[in-house]
């Protein structure tokens, strides 16, 4: 399927066109079905102590969870051939969020199970969001905006590791038993996905150019009944089943590390409930940036070696994969645990990113249901390893150990994804012609490394910026090593208030820290540190009332807080510099600011082939 007015280039903070607006929806469903999709893992802990469950118990129900999504994945593939991506995704979501809400039924094994399996469903959105990104963006920047899109999403389920954890603790402040908390919580998850899917439905189109089945009535896009026969064309061809084991290697690792992550933390280093459930979603958070890396860097490499470029990084990004879970599976000491364990996640979510910038390569004329292929191994993955954790005589740590042994193997398989003369050099004229569009939109030439001045002359500003924010990470890895010290600081008269500050403390620290010192969304990260600060401030100056004169003299840490903040505070006026992602996206939004116009004028109609 042929598709016309792609968008060049990815205006992050717009809304104003089709291309942006499926964009931002597409990763907005996706994160909270991934939200609600592991919104129970975290939870853990209460529902094994109320239902009795067992180590082997639980290694089923993450089994039933992620098993359901490979077949779900394969129809729903195939759906968006066929009804197009709105129309599945207002369906998905909507249903999706039945199970999600009745698993607060649950009062036995078995039940819980069969609703861990229906909700396992609703992960079949990443297809859909896969495919809408796909026909709305261009060569150039489909990569970025494939891997972005996911990356985003994925961090549903990082999120969900923190706030689910608080929506409990909210339900217990205001009354209810811990039986019926985790219940009331996974019903309010389920709720904003049913609610979702009605926006999702009003608010984009399947294609540029208009909604499925407008278009085939105009003639503008092959009728159902000749898109027949795209699932059997994609299943027959031997590079979908290599991508489909590589993305077990990648994706199918990280859902096993979201189900089990917490209760991981938990039993090897005595962690608490909360602080587990902070660690382990310190992993998903990673995809705030992560994966739209790694789509990024394959964009790049398609750029000086083509497709096969894309494969090569892809190859590079895996097996980086493989060797950092094997040292993250040996890590005793929580301190070294943590930051192997982001290492880790940067290159799983990588290696996803790389993944699907080849997919809307492979074959144009079954885009849906070579998405539904790849996207089922990312669960059948999870499912191999699901029953490797589930084994009573293997340790977690053991497990991680040969699952990191079997990433690296299949790093391998990339060599099996190749690409004939005639498809190299249409892809390179695809790319050649989008980034020409661009540029004669601005009506200059202004290529990407215009950002390397920044490297040759950093500014002072950019110095403190980055050190900042590394120190904040640093911080806030502290404070998850001591999250006792930090609640007796905060005091105990604020009751369940306590556990909420206490956990946006860690996460603007870490969070907040890792995208400042990046130069990502600068002044956000920025002004919630500055607010943790503030009360920094305030509460040294408080302390410090009974000795005025240690304002000036022994009371460092009064000091030190009010430079940071005053530090904080200038990069809230300022922004970022040269040497940022920031300014990285904003060049990129600049280069695409005439095309809308340019797009609009266009009036050839949308051309898909058989």
């Amino acid at each position: 399927m042929e598709v016309q007015n792609k968008a060049t280039s990815i205006r992050l903070f717009s809304l104003k066109t089709r291309q942006m607006r499926a964009f931002h929806m597409s990763w907005f469903a996706f994160f909270l079905c991934f939200f609600a999709w592991f919104g129970i893992a975290p939870l853990m802990a209460v529902v094994r102590e109320e239902l009795g469950l067992t180590k082997e118990q639980i290694g089923n129900t993450i089994i039933a969870s992620v098993a359901i999504t490979i077949l779900a994945r394969l129809l729903i593939g195939w759906l968006c051939d066929r009804i197009g991506p709105r129309l599945c995704y207002t369906f998905l979501l909507v249903a999706g969020s039945i199970p999600v809400m009745a698993i607060g039924l649950a009062e036995s094994y078995t039940s819980f199970l069969l609703f861990r399996l229906g909700i396992g469903v609703i992960g079949a959105s990443f297809v859909i969001t896969q495919y809408h990104t796909s026909v709305m963006f261009a060569a150039n920047c489909v990569g970025t905006a494939n891997a972005t899109s996911a990356g985003w999403g994925n961090l549903g389920g990082g999120v969900t590791q923190m706030a689910m954890p608080l929506v409990f603790a909210a339900f217990i402040y205001m009354g209810f038993s811990d039986a019926a908390s985790w219940r009331l919580s996974m019903v309010a998850a389920g709720g904003v996905c049913a609610i979702t899917g009605l926006a999702y439905f009003l608010f984009t189109t399947d294609l540029p150019n208009g909604n499925f089945k407008a278009l085939r009535a105009s003639g503008e896009l092959v009728s159902t009944a000749k898109s027949k026969g795209s699932f059997w064309l994609a299943a027959r061809d031997s590079r979908v089943w290599a991508l489909f084991l590589i993305y077990a290697a990648c994706f199918g690792i990280e859902l096993t590390i979201n189900n089990i992550a917490a209760i991981y933390y938990m039993d090897r280093f005595d962690l608490g409930l909360k602080t587990a459930g902070l660690v382990a979603g310190l992993f998903g958070l990673m995809n705030i940036f992560a994966r739209t890396l790694g789509g990024y860097i394959s964009d790049k490499f398609v750029e000086k070696g083509g497709l096969r470029g894309r494969v090569r990084w892809l190859f590079y990004a895996l097996a980086a994969e493989g060797v950092a879970l094997m040292f993250f599976s040996q890590m005793s000491v929580i301190a070294l645990a943590i930051p192997a364990m982001i290492v880790f996640s940067l290159f799983v979510q990588m290696s996803e990113g790389a993944t699907y910038a080849i997919v809307p390569f492979i074959n144009k004329k079954a885009l849906g249901s070579v998405a539904g292929i790849v996207g089922a191994g990312g669960n059948m993955g999870a499912v191999c390893a699901g029953f490797l954790m589930r084994a009573e005589s293997i340790s977690y740590q053991q497990a991680l150990l040969f699952l990191g042994i079997g990433v690296f193997s299949c790093a391998f398989f990339t060599y099996l994804v190749r690409f004939s003369p005639e498809t190299e050099a249409a892809a390179a004229k695809e790319v050649d012609v989008a980034i020409g569009d661009r540029r004669a939109a601005m009506k200059e030439r202004a290529p990407l490394r215009d950002l390397i001045p920044g490297l040759r002359y950093i500014r002072p500003m950019d110095a403190l910026r980055v050190y900042l924010g590394i120190a904040l990470v640093i911080k806030g890895v502290y404070f998850i090593m001591n999250m006792a010290e930090l609640e007796r600081t905060l005091g105990t008269d604020l009751g369940q208030g306590q556990n909420l500050i206490a956990w946006s403390v860690v996460f603007a620290h870490v969070v907040g820290g890792a995208s400042l010192a990046l130069g990502f969304v600068t002044r956000v990260a920025a002004g919630a540190n500055g607010l943790i600060l503030a009360g920094a401030v305030v509460m040294t100056f408080i302390g410090a009332t009974a000795d005025p004169g240690s304002l000036l003299g022994a009371n460092v840490d009064f000091q030190f807080s009010a430079l940071v903040f005053f530090s904080l505070v200038l990069f809230v006026w300022r922004g970022s510099g040269p040497l940022s992602l920031d300014h990285l996206l904003r060049t990129e939004a600049e280069k695409g600011s005439g095309m809308l116009q340019v797009e609009v004028a266009r009036s050839t109609p949308v051309a898909a082939t058989n």
